[in-house]
């Protein structure tokens, strides 16, 4: 499962400087992190609804551009997958009560 994470990451930092008219993922970043942003607040919006409907085939496809857009506003920020992953390694045991309890 984590390569294909790897693999997603390396295809975005790729096509980052690729040419905007023929690379999506070019084109999100010369729209700014505010456009990225905006792009994962509409695919969890869309998560949401297709998890409310019930649509198990609607909710993984919705899900994929959610992590999708994720790991774009990421590598935006100088962040990775990896870095996401190694928080929820940091928290791996602990009361989820507690963690956001000690993050107050």
């Amino acid at each position: 499962m984590a390569d294909i994470l790897a693999t997603l990451e390396q295809t975005i930092a790729e096509r980052r400087a690729a040419d905007p008219a023929s690379s999506y993922v070019a084109r999100l970043f010369a729209a700014g992190r505010s456009k990225i942003a905006q792009k994962v607040g509409e695919e969890a919006v869309e998560t949401v609804i297709a998890a409310l409907s019930g649509d198990g085939r609607q909710l993984v496809s919705e899900a994929a551009d959610l992590i999708f857009h994720l790991a774009v506003l990421l590598a935006e920020q100088g962040l990775s997958l990896g870095d996401v992953l190694a928080e929820l390694k940091r928290r791996e045991g602990v009361s989820g009560i507690t963690e956001k309890a000690e993050r107050l």
